[in-house]
């Protein structure tokens, strides 16, 4: 008896199939996320039979250990040339590793792989499904010098492509990208939830048997999540989100998930005409060029993962000319930015209830770390009072509900890193009892409240 032909719906967001079309996902609470597609069922007992035999002959092969016997060694990571690729992954790529990136389209996630096949030294395998041939070596030939250890393979078929990597047996595997593959055993479009799957299972189960490890670029929805089934990734090892804005030059590699390392770090690169081109330096894209003194612009110290870089915070309060005031936030948590308000004039006695309140991060980044609230008080009151802050002044503390000045972690990173950048003085929280002033040659003013803030900047 020949196959049958079935048709289901897949929530596109975690899953979830149905054998009919609904509105709203059950599972995960999503509208409008089911899909048809349509499966190959085996319905005959000799076909159900068979699948159960092979099954069970694999797992005669390999057999349930005791953990006591089980022997560990020290994982040797593959490292990159690019130390900012290093360091989101923790060290390295591990091998065996399956290695999801996600971005916009147009981010440069094809060029930011390009440029790692490139310029590592060991035998590649670039596999596109997006570009051809011709269009790749274009883009290797701006980048840099190409490889003869890079090897390019423009296929679609998942088949294909594992047997080339079986046979050639490469040091890293990339494939460009998930969404454009698509397995003969399914009968469904590529892109759909079930090849997106199934693809991605037998790439892990790939990375895996053959311990090469394999980075997958994907694509990703209007609302910013990585495209497919939530599927995907859990079956990965590490999650990295590549992001920027088009007006700016800069692009940020984010960890989401990381099975063999921390998700706290990110990397920064600066989008050029032959390239990405690392920065070690973040804070070189983040702080004004100027030496004007301007009201609402202060610097703050904050930390992303491991790694301290100063920011440059702007804010503008204007009357409110349009009715109700209004409340903007650029790479600043808008809630947060109305609880700070909120303080300045229960407890401070400032007026900002008629007022227009803008805020920004300047170079576009995006900022949670609690300890630039005191960065932003001060911008704030400097654009109301119309007095500007002394450039060579940064600052690190985190403010209460009380308008208290709250300690923050790791202040010693984040003063040594303005004393390299050459400010003069640093306002942190006199809560922070254990720095020792002694290390560095940058004054460290500690503070409790707002009130003291103001009368030492503004009075």
């Amino acid at each position: 008896m020949a196959a049958k032909l079935k048709k289901i719906f897949v929530c596109t967001n975690c899953g979830t199939t149905s054998p009919k079309w609904e509105g709203k996902c059950n599972s995960c609470d999503s509208w409008n996320t089911f899909q048809e597609e349509t499966l190959v069922k085996a319905t005959t007992q000799e076909e159900k039979k068979k699948v159960w035999q092979e099954s069970s002959a694999k797992d005669k092969v390999k057999r349930p250990i005791a953990l006591p016997d089980i022997v560990t060694g020290k994982t040797e990571r593959l490292v990159c040339p690019d130390a900012e690729f290093n360091r989101v992954l923790g060290g390295g790529i591990v091998p065996g590793s399956l290695i999801l990136i996600g971005g916009q389209p147009g981010i440069g996630k094809s060029t930011l792989m390009l440029q790692l096949a490139l310029q590592t030294p060991i035998k590649i395998l670039y596999v596109s499904g997006e570009e051809s041939e011709e269009q790749i070596k274009m883009r290797s030939d701006r980048i840099g010098a190409p490889s003869s250890e890079c090897l390019i393979f423009t296929e679609t078929n998942i088949t294909k492509i594992l047997t080339q990597g079986q046979q050639l047996m490469p040091d890293l595997m990339v494939i460009d990208s998930i969404q454009t593959l698509s397995s003969p055993h399914i009968d469904s479009a590529p892109g759909s939830v079930s090849q997106v799957r199934e693809c991605a299972g037998e790439l892990q189960r790939f990375a895996k048997e053959t311990k090469i490890p394999t980075i997958v670029i994907g694509h990703i929805t209007k609302e910013g999540s990585l495209a497919g089934p939530k599927l995907l990734e859990h079956i990965v090892d590490t999650v990295l989100q590549f992001e920027g804005d088009r007006n700016y030059s800069y692009r940020i590699l984010r960890t989401i998930k990381n099975r063999f390392g921390s998700t706290d770090e990110l990397g920064i690169y600066e989008m050029q005409a032959n390239g990405l081109r690392e920065v070690s330096n973040p804070s070189e894209l983040l702080l004004s060029q100027t030496d004007e003194l301007l009201s609402g612009s202060t610097v703050s110290a904050t930390i992303e993962g491991i790694r301290p870089m100063l920011i440059e915070t702007q804010a503008l309060v204007s009357t409110a000319v349009y009715g109700n005031p209004q409340r903007t936030a650029t790479g600043f948590d808008l809630r947060r930015l109305s609880m700070l308000l909120a303080v300045l004039e229960k407890r401070c006695g400032f007026q900002f209830g008629q007022n227009d309140v803008f805020l920004n991060i300047a170079g576009g980044i995006k900022v949670d770390d609690p300890a630039i609230d005191l960065a932003i008080i001060a911008a704030l009151i400097s654009s109301l009072e119309d007095v500007g802050v002394n450039n060579n002044i940064c600052f690190a503390g985190e403010i209460g509900l009380s308008g208290e000045i709250r300690a923050v972690n790791r202040v010693e990173q984040r003063i040594q890193e303005a004393d390299r950048l050459g400010f003069e003085q640093i306002f942190i929280s006199k809560y922070n009892t254990k720095v020792d002033q002694a290390r560095f040659d940058i004054e460290i003013i500690m503070i409790g409240k707002v009130e003291e803030l103001y009368s030492r900047l503004f009075e």
